[in-house]
């Protein structure tokens, strides 16, 4: 999984927007850092799909690139911060996965599961993607 350097900075409204230097185009914002960062999240998985239709999306450079170039320094000097978000690429495709787990953590899934109208797969994909998104 790729993580790319973002630029967060805040508009005067109060808002927070994000720009990924390496994926030109893709821009999210957020009423807090934590909602931008969550919608850039989100923003770079959409910009991927679409980039993947017709080529390949880009390896995002090191931090240490990043904060070298002019652009960067422009607008850290501005005010903007640094942080990494996550890119996850969905294939689209289903893999099986063989996992132990507790029981009781199981059957607690399962309960959790079925009160939201979900399989047990997609409970546990949607809660990883949760845990990635919020902790790396």
């Amino acid at each position: 999984m790729a993580r790319y350097v973002v630029l967060i900075d805040q508009a005067e409204d109060g808002a927070y927007g994000v720009v990924f230097p390496d994926l030109p185009g893709c821009t999210a914002m957020g009423d807090t850092v934590e909602e931008a960062l969550l919608n850039a999240a989100d923003a770079a998985t959409e910009w991927a799909a679409e980039i993947r239709k017709d080529g390949s999306v880009p390896a995002p450079r090191s931090a240490a690139e990043v904060i070298a170039d002019p652009e960067t320094e422009e607008a850290t000097d501005a005010g903007a911060v640094l942080a990494l978000v996550p890119l996850i690429l969905d294939s689209g495709r289903p893999a099986k996965a063989n996992l132990s787990i507790d029981s009781g953590l199981l059957d607690a899934i399962d309960e959790a599961a079925k009160r939201i109208g979900v399989t047990r797969s997609a409970y546990l994909a949607a809660a990883a993607r949760n845990k990635i998104l919020h902790d790396g």
